[in-house]
């Protein structure tokens, strides 16, 4: 199993980038899913995530700003960020807990995925 990101890149302040994350390999189920970022000198911290359910929850930071989203058919997740400020600047993760297989026996364990950066500069 791996979770392979895309998107990210350098945007202005106030405005928008788009990331997905989709997970690959002998998957059996997806459950919750969601963004970390990292800033330098900071700690990992939890940007936004959202249950197999559709059940969304987000760091006070991004409320109103990012919206995360998901397609259980395709195994993917989307966090779409708009109104971006410098402090959004940061190195930013998709993580899910995924149920897989492995020959006959299914396993689950948290999987991340590359980091992808986003810069937020004038």
């Amino acid at each position: 199993v791996q979770l392979q990101a895309s998107g990210g890149g350098s945007a202005q302040p106030g405005g928008s980038l788009r990331l997905s994350c989709i997970a690959l390999g002998n998957i059996f189920s997806v459950n919750d899913m969601g963004w970390y970022r990292q800033a330098p000198g900071k700690q990992r911290e939890l940007v936004a995530g959202v249950s197999r359910t559709g059940a969304t929850n987000y760091a006070d930071a991004v409320k109103g700003r990012f919206t995360i989203s998901r397609d259980n058919t395709k195994n993917t997740m989307v966090l779409q960020m708009d109104s971006l400020n410098p402090e959004d600047t940061a190195v930013y993760y998709c993580n899910a807990h995924v149920q897989y297989f492995s020959g006959d026996n299914l396993h689950g364990s948290d999987f991340w995925g590359a980091g992808t950066q986003v810069t937020v500069s004038s």
